[in-house]
């Protein structure tokens, strides 16, 4: 048996994530067994309609993400809610196309820790790791109707690797994509270990996954990430306008690069093991301690110095 003060190390640790914030990919905190698409757990919290503003016209349902205080971070509630409207609108006639964007200034910071993450058993941790990652992309990848994103800000982690697999993004000129794995001491997530380099071309990937490039929204078109790049403030017309094309030509989802929902749905299955594996190693503990440092957080630092310097004893745990 493990003495308590080596659980309680790890206890420390997500409760740390959680303080600080980090808006990383891993989903954490929370568990489920149910695949179903359209169904979260109760874990996640509950619907939420003050999270989002959505409105119809000629086909085209748009959903805004609208908690611009929390840079409309996935939280439980607000991708239990993400999830309630894509299953409500994969059955409703008068959807054929969906338009996600964020209230500004943010698109999307990505996955957030600090309404996700709960302390849990390090192997129950990375089986909750493990399962809600792969549930968050598969809910993109099996909405069945064609889903232009409509980037009006930073968009981070998670929420640039989702887009990606939709039909297209249309950017503002204030949009920006980082997707910091390598800077996390994680592996790609959201099918980007093989999708952005079919999408974008192997040297524009390893730029994205490696060096952590953040490109803008003009430099997103260029790279083709994105379809084009627009003024912010004709972003939406723009967006209802292409929109609304996709509905007259009666186009059906599709990934960019060419990938189908299947082959992708397994790519998301391996990548969410990767992740699990990942998010509980030496590697990331260790660069969080080193970024904690860096922002002159020594005593939350001096937590994850405990926390890797006793992975080999809790890792048998795993």
């Amino acid at each position: 048996m493990f003495g308590g003060s080596t659980v309680q190390c790890l206890r420390l640790s997500v409760r740390l994530q959680s303080t600080v914030q980090l808006n990383c990919t891993a989903v954490a905190g929370f568990h489920t067994t149910s695949r179903v698409f359209g169904e979260a757990p109760s874990e996640w919290g509950k619907f939420d309609a003050k999270l989002v503003k959505v409105d119809r016209k000629n086909k085209v349902t748009t959903i805004t993400m609208n908690d611009p205080k929390k840079l409309n971070g996935w939280t439980g509630p607000m991708m239990v809610t993400l999830r309630h409207l894509f299953n409500e609108h994969s059955k409703d006639a008068d959807t054929k196309v969906i338009v996600l964007t964020g209230a500004d200034p943010y698109y999307c910071a990505g996955v957030n820790l600090a309404a996700t993450m709960a302390p849990m058993h390090p192997k129950k941790l990375r089986e909750s790791i493990r399962v809600n990652n792969q549930a968050l992309f598969d809910a993109f990848l099996e909405f069945p109707k064609p889903i232009l994103i409509a980037a009006n800000g930073p968009a981070i982690g998670a929420s640039v690797t989702s887009a990606s697999t939709c039909d297209a993004i249309l950017a503002s000129e204030k949009a920006t994509f980082n997707v910091p794995f390598a800077a996390l001491g994680i592996p790609p997530e959201g099918c980007s270990s093989i999708h952005f380099e079919r999408m974008m071309g192997k040297d524009v990937a390893a730029r994205l996954l490696n060096e952590g490039w953040k490109p803008n929204g003009k430099e997103a078109a260029e790279i083709g990430m994105a379809i084009e790049v627009v003024a912010h403030e004709k972003l939406m017309p723009r967006a209802q306008e292409i929109a609304e094309s996709w509905v007259k030509s009666g186009k059906k989802k599709s990934i960019p690069g060419g990938g189908t929902v299947e082959e992708y749905k397994k790519v998301n299955a391996k990548e969410s093991e990767d992740l699990a594996d990942a998010f509980l190693s030496y590697k990331f503990l260790d660069a969080q301690y080193n970024f904690l440092m860096s922002k002159g957080k020594k005593s939350n630092a001096r937590v994850f110095w405990w926390v890797k310097t006793l992975r080999p004893i809790w890792g048998r745990m795993l």
